[in-house]
């Protein structure tokens, strides 16, 4: 079977209806599918990693925000590879081989917390092949970019990208719904116990390692589908051709977007569950974080699939302007209605549902922005898919970002109110280089 398409011209009407179409909804199918499970196995360890002191693990609230961070920090760099490597070895090699190597944290994971005795830099180690997930972002995006016409793009990224973070919800929901399930190993006992006096309120049998191995047959069977099903756009670059990018002051303008929309989502997403522990648990009748922690990405992966259409119809830089600015307000408010220093776990709810819209404004603004660069690089193709690896690259730091941040500040000050301003001030930033280059009337870009 051949590796590369001879003939691609997604611009032209008749190729597009006679034969491009089908291939690229085709290969759209699968690499969405893998992506899911790319922010699933990404996302794992911010989940398993709330329920292991339960079952014997002597990690404090700094560890665990440290295991929840490694992920990202992986990610990040990883993402810088897969910006550069699709030019080099076209989408069928990078993607199925990005979907086989996902074992090695799902299959290390799990092994690692079946045994209380395993340290925790075994652990940190594991965190940071869970990055593996979270790099395939910057080669299967761009790579999407490619197979589709401009007119169809914002559509398709938004699917292919909403649809994907749905992944992030499916490691936090999945979690506890494969703790009673036995796979491989013998059951943990999970001890229950008061925050505040320590006293033992219950105990039952779980299956944690369950939580990392049901991915395994899901990724050899994809990881095959994409082998046999994908052939590689016939858009070449070496390396030292691809750092053209950098010449371009866009580049880094939209960077800083994607780290809004993009490092808004990852990062809140990684540190929910253990703000929602160390925020309202030490409250009794405390919530459990895996009950809720899914919600978030969930929303946030929605409404990047329902903006993707709309930014293809109205454009999307007036989107990602709204979402800036729904960001700033979101942030300053959790602060000024005392939502992270609370006096009694009946403020859970309103917590809850401000970080609900929080993510809900930056799925939008990740169907925005990618529906912005290939117009603001509509001159080259190669560029536009360029730019869009690495700015999810960057932007991929999010996790790591948040939550050493979250976990210095709380330490320091006691409560998240500084780092909340702190990326408030940030997200007011871009939302300024955003209108001015791309919004306002006479911009440089309008997108």
């Amino acid at each position: 079977m051949g590796t590369w398409l001879k003939k691609w011209e997604p611009e032209n009407t008749e190729f597009w209806q006679n034969e491009g179409s089908k291939t690229a909804w085709k290969v759209l199918t699968v690499t969405t599918l893998s992506l899911i499970l790319s922010f699933g196995t990404w996302f794992m360890m911010s989940a398993i990693a709330t329920k292991l002191p339960g079952i014997g693990f002597k990690f404090d609230k700094d560890q665990l925000f440290w295991l929840a961070a490694m992920p990202g920090l992986a990610a990040g760099f990883l993402r810088i590879i897969h910006t550069f490597i699709l030019p080099i070895y076209g989408s069928r090699h990078v993607i199925s081989i990005a979907t086989i190597i996902k074992l090695i944290p799902v299959i290390g994971i799990g092994l690692a917390v079946m045994n209380v005795t395993t340290p925790f830099w075994v652990f940190m180690v594991l965190a940071f092949t869970a990055g593996f997930g979270g790099g395939d972002f910057s080669s299967f995006m761009p790579s999407t970019s490619l197979y589709f016409p401009k007119r169809l793009q914002g559509t398709a990224l938004g699917i292919q990208a909403g649809i994907g973070n749905f992944g992030v919800s499916v490691a936090q929901f999945m979690t506890p719904a494969m703790l009673g399930v036995a796979t491989y190993g013998a059951s943990e006992i999970f001890t229950k116990t008061n925050p505040k006096t320590g006293e033992i309120l219950g105990t039952s049998s779980i299956y944690l390692q369950s939580a990392a191995f049901w991915y395994v047959p899901l990724l050899i069977i994809l990881a095959i589908v994409s082998w046999f099903v994908i052939k590689s756009i016939p858009v070449k670059a070496s390396f030292k051709e691809q750092l053209d990018i950098f010449k371009d002051k866009h580049t880094w303008f939209c960077t800083m977007t994607y780290v809004m929309t993009f490092g808004g989502f990852s990062g809140l997403a990684a540190i929910f569950p253990l703000m929602i522990k160390t925020v309202y648990g030490d409250f009794p009748n405390a919530p459990d974080p895996l009950k809720y922690a899914f919600l978030g990405p969930l929303i946030g992966a929605g409404s990047r699939v329902l903006f993707g259409f709309v930014a293809d119809k109205i454009g999307g830089a007036i989107l990602t302007t709204i979402t800036g600015i729904s960001l700033i307000i979101g942030c300053v408010t959790m602060v000024q209605m005392g939502l992270l220093t609370p006096t009694s776990v009946d403020q859970f709810p309103a917590f809850l549902y401000l970080m609900l819209a929080l993510f809900f404004v930056t799925g939008m603004g990740n169907a925005a922005t990618f529906r912005q660069y290939p117009v603001i690089f509509g001159k080259n193709p190669r560029q536009a898919a360029g730019v869009i690896g690495w700015t999810a690259a960057i932007a991929a730091f999010g996790p790591f970002i948040f939550a050493i941040s979250v976990s210095s500040v709380l330490k320091s000050t006691g409560n998240a109110n500084a780092f909340f301003y702190g990326i408030a001030v940030f997200f007011l930033m871009a939302t300024l280089i955003n209108w001015w280059y791309y919004n306002r009337k006479g911009c440089e870009r309008p997108s």
